[in-house]
């Protein structure tokens, strides 16, 4: 899926950016060429022959590589974190994700790359709008903290004042917030949601992308928007019991984003059971073997809370 089933080597030919002034050198001037945002490191990539290198002047990159990153706790872990929390939303939860795995670098050190969805096949590119500019906030109007100052009903309604099959794409929006409280993803902002330009022209919501578990890394809060799931600063009895959100919160808030509650029903069954696929794939990640238990534990905790079990 990668690579369109051509055999790409894993191994790149570059030491890690933080070993190598000339590596370094050169990623960071594909940084400053680069338009795609985030506070991670990120550069672009294309494949040439059997392997992939670094997206030079005038080239459109193909896929988006994020090595290891700085000033993070467990820094090194955080590719196979990114990894397997885009797995698990794939395949044991059946979210649209973006393409992605593990490469790299030539001393071994990881690093994670994922496929650009918004390049079409001749190299075009696909429209995008990520939630920040379709809720009008900016960085010079809003100050820096432009992307979370938003509530996840609000987002809701930027898919269904976009989108015209908003009732199909705004049961995706639900599936991927609820599983972002789930696996505890504290960088579900706005501008890591967004809307993609389809074949015959209308938006629908994007694969998902930048799901990782955040809090094996920082200490943050259950949701990185700061008003929550409510417009209006909402509760549940349980959630003002408990301090944090359960299956009532989210009965809720799928009702208000016009999802019937019979339906919203349904796109919650599965987040409340301890998919099998789940342990598996932790088990089977390239975590170390803290992490993996970290993992775990944060999971089944959060599993609890949306069962409301005290």
């Amino acid at each position: 899926m990668l690579f369109d089933g051509k055999d790409v080597s894993c191994i790149l030919p570059y030491d890690p950016p933080q070993r190598d002034a000339e590596t370094a050198g050169l990623f960071l001037l594909n940084r400053k060429r680069a338009s795609i945002s985030g506070v991670q490191e990120k550069v672009g990539m294309l494949v040439d022959g059997g392997a992939l290198r670094l997206a030079q002047e005038g080239e459109q990159s193909t896929h988006i590589l994020k090595p290891v990153p700085r000033d993070l706790k467990n820094a090194v872990q955080v590719p196979a974190n990114e990894h397997l929390t885009m797995q698990i939303a794939r395949e044991a939860y059946g979210i649209t994700t973006a393409d992605n795995g593990l490469v790299f670098f030539k001393d071994g050190s990881p690093a994670y790359l994922t496929r650009r969805f918004d390049v079409k096949p001749d190299g075009g590119k696909w429209a995008q709008e990520d939630f920040a500019s379709l809720a009008g906030r900016t960085r010079n109007m809003d100050g820096s903290d432009f992307k979370y100052r938003y509530s996840y009903e609000e987002a809701g309604q930027l898919v269904r004042t976009y989108v015209p099959a908003w009732r199909i794409e705004i049961e995706r929006f639900f599936a991927v917030v609820v599983f972002n409280y789930l696996f505890s993803n504290g960088d579900a902002h706005l501008k890591n949601f967004s809307l993609l330009e389809g074949e015959s022209g209308d938006f629908l919501l994007s694969p998902a992308y930048d799901l990782i578990n955040t809090r094996l890394h920082v200490a943050d809060t259950d949701f990185v928007l700061d008003k929550g799931l409510f417009a209006d600063g909402f509760q549940s009895p349980y959630c003002k019991t408990e301090g944090h959100p359960g299956k009532t919160d989210f009965l809720e808030w799928g009702a208000r984003l016009g999802i019937s509650p019979t339906r919203c029903e349904k796109l919650l069954a599965p987040f409340l059971e301890p998919q099998a696929r789940v342990e598996a794939a932790i088990e089977s990640s390239l975590l170390a073997p803290s992490e993996k238990r970290g993992y775990w534990f944060m999971f089944r905790t959060r599993l609890n809370r949306l069962n409301e079990r005290r």
